[in-house]
């Protein structure tokens, strides 16, 4: 398996993270994390206008660029380092994932085009109150009503729910359980009977919502009670573009941390030089190179088609989930006492790798996918 980068892959992202370092310094990260929506829609559309990111994952035909997991997952990679916030993860990993992978062809046509130009906003709502991160989690019953459906129910933890404009739901048919009567619907953000609540949450960076339905008319995506494969599939390239971005920010936190010891002075001498700063050092070098390891080679397994993709994305999201959380400890810890302040930024990416550890299934979660997996 080639993992490596081509030099058009380098080059790609060398400008991108001049332009997120220009773009989103840590002064922009706290002014829009202390917004109720965390982005601002007309800074978003700047940002996409220059570089279209957006774009870069969808295919042509529905008017993305129709670059690779490698290229989106450097897109990701550079956001996390930079601590972006905005809509992209909810937009075009979760939500383009699933209608590329559940939609019908004229579905696909008519939402894909306005999500890859940032003209519309869209969510994936998959998980409910039970905190599961799995199709079994999903209680939400969607009921046939005249040609449509109706929804009912609540999804929680939903990123981005209360300002997207377009909402992909995951929901069951009545009595169904499992795997079975799973069917995917889209509902727009302004839909009667809709209530979208802002959660308050550890990691301001990255706004979450409760979404309640009460019957909510959906339109179908794809073919009814077919929605557990391609669910599947999304959440697998989804936990894969997760480890990438959350290696970017490990990386920020371990080159920010390296460059304070150095910096610091105390007994006559830079902090840099003592043993147990060393130590630290070494260790995050170690954990967050094994994590770029594991997430590279997940984001170039999944443009080969790798048949063990499942374990392998697996992979990269617990080694990410553990890399990144540490490198947060021992960043914090080399910066002393001024690490637990407000005023230093250490916190903004602590917060964000203890949000992430958790999204989409923390790293004991993903070990018993790996090994569920190979017992088969």
């Amino acid at each position: 398996m080639k993992f490596s980068f081509t030099d058009e892959q380098d080059e790609f992202r060398t400008v991108l993270r001049r332009f997120l370092e220009d773009r989103s310094p840590s002064t922009e990260v706290r002014r829009l994390m202390a917004t109720a929506e965390g982005w601002e829609r007309d800074r978003w559309s700047e940002i996409n206008a220059e570089l279209e990111l957006t774009a870069v994952a969808i295919p042509e035909a529905y008017g993305g660029h129709g670059f690779g997991a490698s290229e989106q997952c450097i897109v990701l990679e550079e956001m996390g380092r930079a601590l972006l916030c905005a809509p992209y993860f909810s937009s075009t990993v979760l939500a383009a994932g699933a209608i590329l992978n559940a939609g019908t062809e004229e579905q696909k046509q008519a939402l894909l085009p306005k999500i890859a130009s940032g003209e519309t906003v869209a969510t994936l709502a998959f998980t409910e109150g039970n905190g599961r991160w799995d199709n079994a989690g999903v209680e939400m019953v969607a009921t046939k009503s005249g040609s449509g459906f109706t929804l009912a129910g609540s999804k929680n933890l939903v990123l981005d729910g209360h300002t997207a404009d377009l909402i992909v739901v995951l929901a069951r048919a009545p009595g169904s359980s499992g795997d079975q009567g799973l069917s995917l619907f889209t509902v727009t953000g302004d839909a009667a009977g809709l209530e979208r609540t802002g959660l308050t949450t550890v990691d301001e960076t990255r706004k979450l919502a409760r979404l309640d339905f009460t019957n909510v008319a959906a339109e179908l995506l794809g073919e009814e009670g077919e929605a557990a494969g391609p669910m599947a599939t999304t959440l697998t390239r989804a936990a894969i573009c997760l480890a990438n971005e959350m290696v970017g920010g490990a990386d920020r936190l371990r080159e920010d941390a390296l460059e304070y010891v150095q910096m610091r002075m105390q007994f006559g001498r830079s902090i840099a030089s003592f043993q147990v700063t060393k130590h630290k050092a070494a260790d995050m070098l170690a954990d967050v190179e094994l994590a770029k390891s594991a997430a590279y080679y997940a984001a170039a397994a999944l443009d080969e088609g790798d048949d063990d993709i499942v374990s392998v994305a697996s992979l990269a999201k617990a080694a990410a989930s553990e890399a990144y959380m540490q490198t947060a400890i021992h960043a914090v810890q080399m910066h002393g006492g001024i690490g637990f302040t407000w005023d230093n930024d250490t916190h903004l990416w602590f917060k964000r790798a203890k949000s992430s550890e958790v999204f989409l299934g923390d790293a004991n979660h993903h070990r018993e996918v790996m090994m569920l997996n190979w017992a088969e």
